[in-house]
């Protein structure tokens, strides 16, 4: 039984370590893959840590100079993870307010899917997303079998721009409002395209719109976080130099979390808006795994729009779940939702991030 005992001990003590020492490695801005990736399980580091600290305080602690600082590293490590998720939370005031009166001619109905190009469940996607009744679809890793099976749509989204690709990077945005000189273009790395387009809404009004899906750093291919980084920087600044007065909408799977220090700095240099703060963290990845789950994709805008609605739509066999987003254009919304402004800091990290990735 003692043996026993000495074995779970060791365990806490190395559960609870391990999710300290995650923690402080997500204090770097280093690009490696492995000190990157510890940005995306934040509840989960939260939650292990905090059942490290439990079992030992229950069972284990006798009021030692050891124990006092291992429930100190534990809470620390709980601590600091809450503050990174907190604004996602519930129990914090959102910056999107929602629209009051409901005006359809000047909303936008968005449905974002990373599709998984592996995935052959073709009706399930088409009829979850007809089920949404989005007026503007933007579909991620769509190769020419994908893009074949979306064109089933094409009579009721008749604007249509396609990128197929067989890298997992494919893009297709499908639309019934239309589209103003759409740009299918590549940010930093060739094979990774994104879409710039004007979409008109049923009053008139013009909306910017892009759709992004950048590389993730990960282990298999050894990719760092250089690239993605970059790509999301270089959005950001474009976006605060040439739309910051322009109704503005950027959708898709940035392969980073809502509460990852680059998505703070995109959105601080861009301006926009991020209508899940204080409503929710909405998991859309992976779909097939509930104990795993974080939010990459993701939709930001400009302050000219208030939410009418944000969910997360049903599994369509990706390892993504579609996101679903109404937000309408009103007149006055900038003085009710003030936009975020970058700091010289902000300016000179963004200017280091692009270096490094493009020499």
């Amino acid at each position: 039984m003692s043996y026993v005992w000495t074995v779970l001990q060791v365990a806490t003590v190395m559960l609870g370590l391990s999710m300290a020492g995650g923690t402080a490695l997500s204090l770097s801005r280093h690009p490696h893959w492995f000190v990157r990736g510890w940005d995306f399980p934040r509840p989960l580091i939260a939650g292990l840590a905090a059942l490290s600290g439990s079992i030992y305080a229950l069972a284990f602690y006798d009021g030692g100079t050891w124990d006092v600082a291992f429930l100190v590293v534990t809470g620390g490590a709980i601590a600091w993870q809450l503050r990174r998720i907190a604004p996602y939370l519930p129990l914090v005031q959102a910056p999107v307010e929602w629209a009051r009166q409901p005006r359809p001619d000047s909303a936008i109905r968005i449905v974002t899917s990373n599709v998984m190009q592996d995935n052959d469940q073709f009706q399930t996607w088409l009829d979850v997303v007809r089920g949404a009744d989005p007026d503007l679809i933007l579909a991620m890793e769509v190769d020419e079998v994908w893009e074949e099976a979306l064109l089933a749509l094409r009579d009721e989204y008749p604007h249509i721009v396609s990128q197929p690709q067989d890298n997992f990077y494919g893009m297709m945005i499908l639309s019934r409002l239309p589209l103003m000189e759409p740009e299918v273009r590549t940010v930093v790395e060739d094979d990774i395209p994104s879409v710039r387009t004007g979409v008109k809404l049923r009053n008139g009004t013009a909306v910017h719109f892009f759709g992004v899906h950048p590389r993730p750093p990960e282990p298999i291919r050894d990719n760092h976080a250089e690239e993605r980084d970059a790509e999301v920087v270089l959005l950001g600044q474009e976006i605060n130099v040439t739309d910051g007065d322009h109704p503005t909408i950027v959708a898709g799977d940035f392969n980073d979390v809502a509460w990852s220090h680059t998505t703070d700095l995109f959105v601080q240099l861009s301006g926009l808006l991020d209508p899940r703060q204080g409503r929710g963290i909405y998991n859309t990845f992976h779909a097939n795994w509930p104990l795993f789950r974080f939010p990459l994709d993701h939709i930001f805008h400009s302050n000219h729009f208030k939410l009418v609605d944000l969910s997360v739509l049903d599994h369509v066999g990706s390892d993504h779940f579609p996101v679903y987003t109404e937000l309408q254009y009103e007149w006055g919304a900038s003085e009710d939702q003030p936009e975020p402004e970058p700091t010289t800091a902000h300016v000179e990290e963004a200017r280091d991030k692009v270096q490094r990735a493009t020499g």
